[in-house]
């Protein structure tokens, strides 16, 4: 398995990635559209954040993102991951441990003083594997205000 920084080569697959992703953990349709143009950003965007993604046998099989929050208390970066994706016929198999391995690596590399993220309440299964990898819950509850869906979008469909 070959873990390498994502290219524009990618985007489908990226995009068909979130997609499921959407579906699977959250219940709904990303809008195709803005999709597109939120993953092309970041691919043509590196202060956006990157791609990580897992090649088997010429073909992605998994993927995750990372984007950046400055901490002026540490004088340094967490990286935030997210869109952690593998494909069902690839799970448990050790892919996403071979793109978290990657990632703390390259964090190693860059001065990262962290790595966070975010995960449903009810998603057990993520949470043991997060676990497993050494993350533990942080001291932090998360609150937000989702101006897309403020705007009258129905919850069936993120947009």
């Amino acid at each position: 398995m070959d873990i390498r920084r994502a290219e524009r080569a990618d985007l489908e697959t990226i995009i068909e990635f979130n997609q499921r992703l959407a579906v699977e953990s959250e219940g709904v349709r990303l809008d195709s559209e803005r999709l597109r143009a939120g993953v092309t950003a970041q691919l043509n965007d590196s202060s956006r954040g990157f791609y990580l993604v897992a090649e088997a046998d010429g073909r992605v099989v998994g993927q995750l993102a990372l984007t950046f929050e400055w901490s002026d208390w540490r004088n340094s970066t967490f990286w935030w991951l997210q869109n952690v994706y593998v494909a069902p016929e690839h799970r448990r198999r050790g892919v996403f441990k071979a793109l978290y391995a990657r990632m703390i690596e390259l964090a190693g590399q860059q001065g990262v003083c962290g790595v966070r993220l975010y995960v449903e309440h009810n998603n057990h299964v993520a949470q043991a594997v997060y676990r497993e990898l050494g993350l533990s819950p942080a001291v932090y509850g998360m609150y937000e205000t989702d101006f897309v869906i403020e705007r009258g979008y129905d919850s069936g469909t993120a947009h």
